[in-house]
């Protein structure tokens, strides 16, 4: 591991705004009241990377909660650092392996999740590891309050088409999708937020799919 992947693991051992491990496990059920110390609804960004979608949400929402969740204690020290820099008081980092995220939030705990430009995972042995396979799926219906929505943005034509055959599979509800999202009438502020990945993909002319949908 190079010198700076460890200064940046040391450091965010020191950040108020991440939680490693088993850190985090004593939050359970208790992110607003421990935590945000506030009443407000609870987001969760999955598969953050640097955390630049949750920032940016977490600007636009200031009547929100956010989280970033990612195993990557590098690249989750980007938008750590970002948040205590610019005094984001609404947004916190979670470092644990997202298989586990039960043991870290309470059944309804949350109010929405973003997946932003996650691994693909294209490989047919690898599926299970998809963001988006039903086990994942099933995980995030527990977490989710009543009507609360999964996001899914990704350059992926594969990711995209397959989570769209698991919601029709599993007789989730769409609310909105499309292959073309900046051609799109869902193009807001909130989907405009640009990972540096995402304008990579953009300036290669890479189409940006986009679903949301729901458990009920």
């Amino acid at each position: 591991m190079g010198k700076d992947k460890l200064r940046k693991f040391a450091e965010i051992d020191t950040f108020p705004n991440v939680y490693q491990l088993d850190e985090g496990k004593a939050l359970k059920g208790k992110w607003v009241a421990d935590h945000f110390k506030n009443t407000n609804p609870v987001v969760l960004e999955l598969a953050c990377g640097k955390g630049e979608y949750s920032v940016g949400l977490a600007k636009l929402f200031p009547e929100r909660n956010f989280i970033g969740v990612d195993l990557k204690g590098n690249r989750i020290w980007r938008g750590a650092r970002t948040g205590m820099d610019e005094g984001i008081h609404n947004l916190a980092f979670l470092r644990i392996q997202i298989e586990d995220i039960m043991d870290y939030f309470e059944a309804g705990e949350i109010d929405e999740i973003w997946i932003t430009f996650p691994d693909p995972q294209p490989q047919d042995s690898r599926e299970k590891k998809r963001l988006t396979f039903p086990a994942f799926l099933d995980r995030y219906k527990v977490l989710l309050k009543k009507g609360g929505k999964v996001n899914l943005k990704t350059d992926n034509d594969g990711l995209h088409a397959y989570t769209i055959e698991k919601v029709a599979e599993l007789g989730l509800i769409t609310h909105k999708k499309t292959e073309e999202l900046y051609k799109s009438e869902y193009a807001d502020a909130v989907l405009s937020i640009k990972t540096h990945y995402e304008r990579i993909y953009l300036k290669h002319d890479k189409n940006i799919n986009y679903i949301q949908f729901s458990f009920e």
